[in-house]
């Protein structure tokens, strides 16, 4: 190769993205008056510095090949922190101390992650998403509500001049960071890093300190998250819990977009910065040009999604093979010849082989005794909390009032966990439940408008609305390559702006009468949804246990490659999980809106985690290929008389996402050791 080809190789997606921040600061020009003057540049270098510097803590991670999900949650800690930390100091020891107690909360955090994940051997995305509702809980125990003051001297320095109208002291802390990367990537670790996200077995075999890598990079990430919420304290001068919840897709997306090859070893911080102000300029334009703060998070998801197609065009990738493939069968039946089949495998005919010896006895025990062994744990825990309850809070639990609470209180995950459970059969997560329960309830209430007149009709187009989210997310994972987090969290973006625009953020409309009386009315002595629900249960286990797909699915997560060579088509198999996961999560909105009276902004937010921790401590795996929906069922039971448990104890709501992502972490761990 040329030496421009060799610099094109490794730095055209920075260059790339570079010309595009040139073009998008040209038309900030040319719609601004006068032009831009140092006034102006200061403001733009200050919008975008959060999520720069969260965008470099991300990139880091995504170099050793993991993923970070509770960068959001780390800056909203580090923000609240910092509000109480210092009341009423000023002056230089205030803003040193501010800056040293922003990195330790953020390091403390990434150490965290860093051990579960380096010496706890767990997966990343598992570990940060059960760590960002801990941290979130711990959050709303610092604060529950916005307030706090940050010392007047942190917003002077940091929104101030380290040169007086040459260099603001936002561009300086970029500069100060980009200079500490630059010394680190030629240091051990720096080469350390990028051997491990290329390919940690063979990092590993070469000596290479895997564990010690992985932890620095955890907890350099979090010291950059604390900074990042330093600085975010510096723009409002107070905390505020929440202030980082939007963040998450904003870093992916500006670490994509800046080059860095999701799933390690390829990429940089220099990239993601750029990509971080391209996105923050993108997004000031669409309110320049008076376009609703709504399509923020659309732009956003659809801005994630283009960044990785255009980044997956490449050689052997999945969705360069799905275009040529594609193009072939369109060629093929334009001249009128009949599209390929797969030509049958040669091996050893099993089934032929079967016949011929005779039926095979299989026993009760050798059908059963796995998922028996899986799933009997969580009865067992379910039984213990029921017990509890009855013990600590004095609820008579043979009562049937306990039961039937119990149950419909349960619907929602029960429903969710069949969707949810297919998508972790197979190896994938689907992180879009929230915002796709929260606008198909808004659909339904939306064109139902409080009757029960063309109900089924209604439904049934709220449920195709959940299909068709499922849809594209199984495109994007099963044609296009894409990751099923980043997929599913640049989905749960775009409906999340949708939801927003439909219901101009304050949805107003009612469920029809009779989803209410399902969920909340009484028919021979129990919730009318329960019976349904028996029904449901029955047809899940029968899905997963008893047909071709349930078969495909177990096979696809076990080892697709494997599935494939056997005659099973992956692709369609991962497409149909995520159509089934958008169904639950349009019944689940739709019973939900029953259940509360209304269709309400973030309803679907509290169901993201537990529809994962039930499918763990249902004795799932996280990884795929083992789990049954009757552990499942064991699972949410275990989780909801959990809550119903740390209810009646008077605990806060803040401890319940503490809990959760203990006990996920915990189940993981457990099972881990088991696989």
């Amino acid at each position: 190769m040329t030496k421009t080809a060799l610099f094109l190789d490794r730095y055209g997606s920075v260059v790339a993205v570079s010309f595009v921040l040139v073009i998008l600061l040209g038309l900030v020009a040319a719609y601004s008056r006068g032009g831009l003057d140092y006034f102006d540049a200061k403001l733009l270098v200050q919008g975008g510095v959060t999520l720069a510097l969260a965008a470099i803590g991300a990139t880091l991670v995504i170099l050793s090949g993991g993923f970070d999900l509770s960068v959001g949650a780390v800056i909203s800690l580090t923000n609240v922190v910092g509000a109480i930390a210092l009341p009423g100091m000023d002056g230089v020891w205030a803003f040193w101390l501010s800056v040293l107690i922003s990195v330790a909360v953020g390091s403390a955090c990434g150490l965290v992650n860093g051990l579960l994940i380096a010496f706890g051997r767990l997966q990343s995305i598992v570990v940060t998403l059960s760590t960002m509702f801990i941290i979130q809980g711990v959050t709303l125990l610092v604060m529950d509500a916005p307030g706090g003051q940050v010392p007047p001297v942190v917003s002077d320095v940091l929104m101030g001049d380290t040169w007086t109208d040459v260099l603001p002291s936002a561009a300086s802390l970029i500069l100060i960071v980009m200079a500490l990367w630059a010394w680190c990537k030629r240091t051990p670790y720096g080469l350390h890093l990028y051997a491990v996200g290329g390919h940690p077995a063979a990092a590993r075999a070469t000596g290479v300190p895997v564990r010690r890598t992985l932890l620095l990079t955890y907890v350099g990430a979090g010291a950059l998250y604390g900074l990042a919420g330093l600085f975010l304290s510096a723009q409002t001068g107070s905390g505020d819990p929440l202030v980082g919840n939007s963040l998450l897709l904003s870093v992916f997306a500006a670490v994509v977009i800046g080059g860095t090859r999701l799933g390690g070893g390829r990429g940089g911080p220099t990239g993601s910065v750029i990509g971080a102000y391209v996105l923050m300029i993108i997004v000031n334009l669409l309110l320049v040009f008076n376009v609703a703060a709504y399509y923020s998070t659309i732009v956003q998801g659809m801005v994630l999604i283009l960044a990785i197609m255009l980044g997956s065009l490449g050689a052997g990738s999945p969705l360069r093979a799905s275009l040529e493939q594609l193009l072939a069968r369109a060629t093929r039946l334009g001249r009128g010849r009949p599209s390929r089949k797969a030509a049958p495998q040669p091996g050893i005919d099993v089934c032929a082989d079967i016949a011929q010896s005779g039926p095979v006895r299989v026993t009760l025990r050798q059908r059963y005794g796995k998922d028996l062994r899986i799933s009997l744990p969580a009865w067992v825990v379910f039984v213990l909390v029921a017990a509890a309850t009855a013990i600590f809070l004095g609820r008579d639990i043979s009562q049937w009032s306990y039961w039937n609470s119990l149950i419909v209180l349960s619907t929602f995950l029960i429903v969710l966990a069949l969707g949810q459970g297919a998508v972790i059969f197979t190896g994938g997560l689907d992180l879009s439940l929230p915002w796709a329960i929260s606008l198909c309830a808004f659909l339904f209430t939306g064109m139902a408008q409080g009757s029960n007149e063309g109900l089924l009709g209604v439904a049934m187009l709220a449920i195709l609305a959940g299909v068709l989210i499922g849809l594209g997310n199984g495109i994007m994972v099963a044609f296009m390559g894409f990751s099923p987090i980043v997929a599913t969290l640049a989905m749960n973006g775009i409906l999340q702006g949708i939801a927003l625009l439909y219901s101009q953020g304050t949805p107003s409309a009612f469920p029809p009468p009779f989803i209410s009386w399902v969920m909340t009315g009484r028919f021979l002595g129990m919730t009318p949804v329960i019976p349904l629900l028996l029904v449901f249960v029955i047809l899940a286990t029968v899905l997963l246990t008893k047909t071709a797909f349930g078969r495909s699915v177990y096979a696809t997560g076990s080892n697709a490659h494997a599935a494939f060579l056997s005659g099973v088509s992956t692709r369609r198999v991962l497409v149909l999980v995520y159509m089934l996961s958008g169904a639950c999560a349009a019944v689940a909105g739709i019973l939900l809106s029953g259940f509360s009276g209304q269709a309400s902004l973030g309803m679907g937010d509290d169901y993201l985690l537990p529809s994962i921790a039930v499918i763990v401590l249902g004795g799932g795996l996280i990884t795929g290929g083992r789990g049954h929906f009757l552990g499942i069922l064991a699972g949410v039971f275990l989780l909801t008389s959990l809550q119903m448990l740390l209810t009646g104890s008077g605990l806060p709501y803040a401890a319940r996402p503490i809990l959760f992502g203990i006990v996920v972490l915990a189940a993981v761990a457990t099972l881990r050791e088991r696989a």
